[in-house]
């Protein structure tokens, strides 16, 4: 009995560690990424461009076949002896062994493979760009979620304060300091800011839920640990957008995989030039066969089985050249088609720098501009509290009405409101910089 209620008690501890855990920012990336069904299937796909490699690879192997076949055959033959017409039965069949190789064939062969060598750096590519979308929305979604959870506690500080107002107005109320008027409207307030607190409770609760969708874990007990956000500096991490742009075009995978897109359509020319050039190829041979009369003339017997194959035993080789003169120009055409397609490969290629261009350029600005937001919104904030503090001696000493006191509130609440959403809205901008610049850290 001891036993289970010790066993009992270790359990309980787990399940309270368990339902305790939140997740860090770095363990809800590694989550995403791990469950992503887009990412699993461009794994897959990755998988596949593997495999064409080696099937590339298996172009420059020569083939081997076996075949082997009978047949029975029934009717009149020839005696030997006698020169006569009789019926018989014989039955028969043959060996062969053959393989064949190609020698050349306009390098059509190696440009396959390096074609397919680029295909498994294309999905890797790929891959990459998927997961660096899947990270940025998971580190966008974690920091609604701490976002929430700080609007929740100042909407929680202001109900507190709230509820004290309400004792001290009920005081001065009984002592016929404040009329009823001012205590209903205190409890007014109190009834809005609880309001608010509900309201900060659903978008808390909203922004958790979609963090746990994201990374496909159940919602009950989901928690993310604290990040030290801080006070973000007033200096910008990069002097300009030049410098985030010089840095992006070397880790960017989708200026990778253009580049690679232009290789493979230099591959494609190669392979549309190389149907001018001869083909060469190899081919060798064995056989032999054997037969049987199943009911053979009196005195005449069958050859042995391992006899017939050894003096029925054969082997060949025979090169084969194909010189191409005249088909129709689809060659040249072929060829002509392929300079085209590198063409629109060099096109889009400038079309990914130009967007990424001005993807970065905006995301600069974007930072310029939260920055200034949030530093007005901290002059703004600081304005206000002092504000308040002098809202507050007046409302005490009863030269200010309560009507007037709860807009001063009002607008310290605002801008407590404004300088939170200003402050993770420019710490995510600048992280979307450093996603940019490759310098992106899960801390």
């Amino acid at each position: 009995m001891k036993l289970k209620l010790i066993l009992f008690v270790a359990l309980l501890s787990t399940v309270a560690t368990f339902s305790q855990k939140q997740w860090t920012l770095q363990e809800c990336v590694d989550e995403a990424l791990r469950k992503n069904i887009t990412i699993q299937q461009n794994k897959l796909s990755l998988e596949l461009a593997k495999k064409d490699v080696d099937i590339a690879k298996g172009n420059f192997l020569p083939n081997l076949n076996a075949n082997t076949g009978g047949n029975f055959n029934f009717g009149t033959s020839f005696d030997p002896r006698t020169n006569d017409r009789i019926n018989t039965s014989l039955f028969g069949g043959s060996m062969n062994v053959s393989s064949g190789v190609t020698v050349f064939n306009g390098y059509r062969n190696t440009n396959t493979y390096k074609q397919a060598q680029l295909g498994v750096e294309t999905s890797l590519l790929d891959l990459k760009f998927i997961e660096n979308d899947v990270s940025l929305r998971v580190v966008n979604t974690y920091l609604n979620v701490l976002f929430a959870k700080e609007n929740l506690e100042a909407a929680r500080v202001q109900y507190d304060i709230s509820k004290k107002q309400i004792e001290a107005a009920e005081l001065r109320f009984k002592n016929g300091v404040i009329p009823k008027g001012d205590l209903l409207n205190v409890q007014s307030t109190a009834a809005s800011n609880l309001q608010s607190v509900i309201t900060q409770e659903n978008a808390l609760d909203i922004a958790r839920l979609t963090l746990a969708q994201l990374l496909q874990v159940p919602v009950e007990n989901f928690d993310v640990a604290p990040v030290d956000v801080g006070a973000p500096t007033a200096n910008l991490l990069y002097k300009n957008s030049s410098s985030v742009y010089d840095k992006s075009i070397e880790v960017m995978p989708e200026i990778t995989r253009a580049k690679l897109a232009i290789e493979n359509a230099d591959l494609n020319i190669e392979l549309s030039k190389g149907a001018y050039l001869p083909t060469l190829s190899a081919t060798a041979g064995l056989s032999t066969n054997f037969g049987f009369n199943l009911n053979p003339p009196a005195g005449i017997s069958n050859t042995g089985f391992g006899t017939q194959l050894s003096d029925n035993f054969g082997y060949g080789f025979g090169f084969n050249l194909n010189i191409p003169i005249f088909n129709r120009l689809q060659t040249k055409n072929r060829v002509a088609r392929s300079v085209i397609s590198k063409e629109i490969s060099e096109f889009r290629l400038l079309n990914e720098k130009l967007n990424l261009k001005q993807t970065i350029e905006q995301a600069f600005l974007d930072v310029k501009t939260a920055l200034k937001t949030y530093e007005a919104s901290k002059l703004s904030l600081e304005a206000q509290e002092e504000a308040y503090k002098n809202a507050q001696e007046s409302y005490n000493f009863g030269t200010m009405t309560q009507f007037d006191f709860d807009q001063v509130r009002n607008r310290l609440v605002n801008a407590q409101s404004t300088l939170i959403r200003s402050k993770y809205d420019y710490v995510f901008k600048t992280k979307v910089l450093q996603f940019y610049s490759g310098e992106l850290v899960f801390d």
